[in-house]
């Protein structure tokens, strides 16, 4: 199949929802190796196997940390992201702690993302932090992004897809204006579509979360 790799290296290819099965999770995993996607996002319990399935594959391991609420504890949270990378977890997207973010506590926020992104560092992860914009103001949307930056985090993401509605062009467009080139940036929730991706990679995203990722990279099949 004559695909464009260059979109599907652009894809987190995302399994999260609950009722996903070991099938379900071993599917996504055959997949990614078919179409070689940037990553396979799962929860931390299926790491383990998802490592297993990617291993030797240029495919990496992503799963979710302080997930999809972000109002665990920080300890919680640092606890999830060490037993998630040595499970084999190669990126953590982790759930910031909106309520504290919406209530002024930046401080208590910028350390959450710290926390995680020290014992990520340590063990050779990166860090995707989850703003979920649906609950913010543009004001806080920047705010979120400044503090990720100031914790050393390597991308800023819309969305959990669990909130009341997933990415917008001008949040990514926000988000990359507010972190500039030096970090990720990272579209997810409700990108569908071929057409949705290029908006967002057009608006500034450097990843994108998907659980179509098939049908959106058989979209670039050329003569398809």
């Amino acid at each position: 199949m004559n695909f464009d790799r260059s979109i599907a290296q652009l894809i987190d290819h995302t399994i999260l929802k609950p009722e996903a099965s070991r099938k379900d999770v071993l599917q996504v995993c055959a997949e990614a190796r078919e179409f070689e996607f940037a990553s396979v996002c799962a929860n931390g319990f299926w790491v383990p196997l998802v490592h297993s399935e990617l291993d030797g594959t240029v495919v990496k391991v992503c799963t979710v940390v302080g997930f999809p609420l972000g109002a665990m504890s920080s300890g919680s949270k640092v606890a999830e992201t060490i037993n998630a990378i040595e499970d084999g977890a190669d990126e953590v997207d982790m759930v910031l702690n909106v309520g504290a973010l919406k209530g002024g506590e930046t401080a208590a926020v910028e350390d959450d993302i710290r926390w995680v992104v020290e014992a990520s560092h340590a063990r050779g992860a990166i860090v995707k932090v989850i703003l979920e914009t649906a609950l913010l103001t543009d004001a806080e949307k920047v705010l979120a992004c400044g503090l990720a930056k100031a914790a050393g985090a390597d991308f800023v993401k819309t969305s959990t897809g669990f909130s009341k509605a997933g990415a917008t062009v001008e949040d990514i467009a926000l988000m990359r204006r507010t972190v500039g080139p030096a970090l990720g940036v990272k579209a997810s929730g409700g990108v569908r579509t071929l057409a949705d991706l290029k908006a967002m990679v057009a608006a500034g995203a450097s990843r994108v979360g998907a659980s179509a990722s098939v049908s959106i990279i058989q979209a670039t099949v050329t003569g398809g």
